[in-house]
């Protein structure tokens, strides 16, 4: 009797689109510091040219950076063991402007942040450099909706316990659109614009960057 294997490969790539770079991560490996996936995204974060491709994206199918989810948030987390933890140093060295997840079903967005710090106070209009990452779950159909925690959280901007889908518009080099639409109707529910002037974000185009602190 002969015997079959199968393996399943979740794949990590990089892609260009328009104006946008995407890295895409694969979340059923590790991607900790010193992993093979860790170098990965390191090289694909530095590789994007910004003077062609001056928004940075990140994807995961996993939450590896914030989520009001319930089930995080019994873990005290708010996030996959060990999401952020290693990842936020580079998205915030190499000015990852969105960082998107699904595996939640459900939909989320922070403020611009990094190591848990809203780094604005604003909620819709972002003027000028970011100095954190927008991080959004929009996991769509494919489950049950998930429910999120009763705890409020200071970084959660807006919350829909629905399905939905987002779009994102590079107007030009420096201005971004934003928008959540709900799967059952099409019509926008939330959104948010960035302004900046696209120059602010060229030094990231190469391995050197030195990595920004609230402190800078």
């Amino acid at each position: 009797m002969s015997k079959y294997h199968f393996q399943i490969f979740f794949p990590r790539y990089a892609t260009d689109y328009g104006m946008f770079h995407f890295c895409i991560a694969d979340t059923e490996h590790d991607w900790r510091e010193g992993s093979e996936q860790y170098e990965f995204i390191e090289r694909c974060l530095a590789s994007a040219d910004r003077q062609k491709q001056p928004w940075l994206i990140f994807l995961a199918h996993r939450v590896l950076g914030y989520s009001s989810n319930s089930y995080y948030a019994e873990q005290g987390s708010f996030e996959e063991p060990m999401g952020r933890e290693s990842l936020q140093r580079l998205w915030q060295k190499y000015k990852v402007d969105l960082a998107v997840y699904g595996h939640v079903h459900n939909y989320e967005r922070t403020c611009p942040i990094y190591q848990s710090i809203c780094t604005s106070q604003e909620k819709s209009n972002y003027k000028g450099p970011l100095n954190g990452t927008i991080h959004v779950v929009a996991g769509g159909g494919g489950a049950g909706l998930a429910d999120f925690t009763t705890l409020q959280t200071s970084w959660s901007i807006f919350k829909d316990h629905d399905f939905g889908f987002i779009k994102l518009t590079a107007i030009d080099h420096s201005n971004f659109l934003f928008e959540y639409k709900k799967s059952s109707d099409g019509k926008v529910y939330d959104s948010f614009t960035i302004s900046r002037d696209y120059r602010d974000i060229l030094a990231c185009a190469v391995d050197s960057c030195p990595s920004t602190t609230l402190a800078s």
